[in-house]
């Protein structure tokens, strides 16, 4: 009866150890995920893509062109490279400071201009600060270990969709042809910039992210391309479709990035 005694007790305690045990997990594990964002709160980022000019010269006039997607050519299209370190303020905000170094181009081979024959290549650098807003937002950064290697769906639930809109500056310097400079073509300058756009994330490990962005610029100036029409209704625009890799950072204890 007394070893009897002694197992029922046992077992009883290694039951309420059990369920206290069980009890605890459940309330921490929770907990833990919705903090791990904040020991990785700083995001270095990569991208590099295609840029599309849309100003005075090259492309068709609004009234022959359907949003704009008939002055989307292959020899409209020029590259730019971004950087960017983010900080993420809570899980569906982040600010980031970015530099943009591209070119833009815009030539009268074809649309509305074509007798006109002008060509402007810019090189352009632009800072600006943005805030980035995730409508979307996934919980795979949180419980990435478990989730990994369920394929298909897997990869769905580790999409984050986010849109961004800042203010910042681009320096521009223009090369034109000899019928665009002998027509006073304006050298280069500096102006305003608003960034708009969207993009999204792919979770590829709990350190590095995969993503696609595509941005609008809106400028305060048109003579991004040094030329300006008498016909000219707005001012100048140029797009990015970037590619972008991403980096977390660990977060030091005095809330900066660490480099460890």
């Amino acid at each position: 009866m007394i070893v009897i005694f002694v197992f029922e007790t046992l077992i009883s305690d290694i039951m309420k150890r059990s369920v206290l045990f069980l009890i605890i997990f459940c309330l921490a594990v929770p907990f833990s995920e919705a903090q791990l964002w904040k020991y990785k709160r700083w995001e270095a980022v990569g991208a590099a893509g295609a840029s599309f000019f849309f100003g005075d010269v090259g492309g068709f006039s609004r009234s022959d062109n359907l949003l704009g997607f008939r002055d989307l050519t292959y020899r409209q299209t020029r590259f730019d490279i971004n950087g960017n370190l983010k900080y993420r303020i809570n899980r569906t905000l982040n600010a980031r400071v970015s530099l943009t170094y591209g070119l833009l181009h815009g030539i009268d081979e074809r649309g509305s201009n074509e007798g006109r024959d002008f060509e402007a290549t810019t090189t352009i650098f632009e800072p600006a600060l943005i805030g980035e807003y995730y409508f979307i937002k996934n919980r795979s950064e949180n419980s990435y270990l478990f989730l990994r290697g369920r394929g298909f769906w897997t990869l769905l639930s580790s999409l984050d969709f986010y849109a961004f809109a800042g203010i910042g500056g681009v320096s521009y310097s223009v090369e034109g042809n000899d019928k665009l400079i002998d027509r006073g073509m304006e050298t280069g300058g500096f102006s305003a910039v608003i960034p708009t756009g969207l993009g999204a994330t792919l979770i590829y490990t709990p350190n590095i992210n995969f993503g696609i962005e595509l941005g609008r610029r809106y400028t305060f100036t048109d003579y991004l391309d040094g030329y300006t029409s008498q016909f000219s209704s707005a001012n100048d625009v140029y797009y990015f479709l970037n590619f972008t890799v991403t980096y977390k950072l660990k977060t030091a204890p005095s809330g900066l990035p660490s480099f460890r």
